[in-house]
């Protein structure tokens, strides 16, 4: 009895760690070199510095994110790739629900549903230069999407990685040469 509870219970942790998308996964798998970062809610809730009520609401349905950063050019990344990407996403139930244009990027949001509940939400933000992954595992409100974005770039700690990533130090020499 008791061995068959630990099954149970091993299970459930198992399905729960990979509750997230197996494309996701296995597009970080295939470019190494991306920028992978995980975000649990008490994690993005750390972000909030300014304790802005308004963000704690938004990332309130998150359980876990996903943030992939992917530079296209070193990567070889193309537009074939992409679609095969969304192709992979749809045969795992996820189904488009939102398309937009924010400050020069493309953001695609993917939902899956089950039961008519929120599973999990996919947010692919494409530029010429960068695909970003928002794989999330619970959901945010769709006029959200861009918010959470902005926020995370602008994140002090999460932009100085990405900054560092990218090798893009030039925001950092502008605000010191303004001192």
């Amino acid at each position: 009895m008791r061995s068959g509870i630990l099954l149970i219970f091993f299970c459930f942790l198992l399905s729960a760690v990979r509750a997230q998308s197996a494309t996701t996964e296995a597009l970080h798998k295939e470019h190494t070199e991306a920028l992978g970062l995980f975000f649990y809610n008490n994690t993005l809730r750390m972000l909030n510095q300014n304790e802005d009520k308004e963000f704690d609401e938004i990332i309130k349905d998150i359980e876990k994110m996903r943030f992939l950063m992917i530079k296209k050019s070193e990567t070889n990344f193309d537009p074939g790739e992409y679609k095969k990407l969304i192709s992979d996403y749809k045969a795992e139930a996820f189904q488009e629900i939102m398309t937009s244009r924010h400050e020069g990027k493309n953001f695609n949001v993917y939902m899956k549903e089950k039961g008519g509940k929120t599973k999990g939400m996919l947010v692919l933000v494409d530029d010429p230069e960068t695909l970003y992954v928002l794989d999330i595992l619970g959901s945010i409100a769709l006029d959200q999407v861009t918010k959470l974005y902005s926020t995370l770039d602008e994140s002090t700690d999460i932009s100085s990685k990405i900054k560092a990533f990218t090798g893009n130090r030039d925001d950092d020499k502008k605000s010191d040469e303004n001192k």
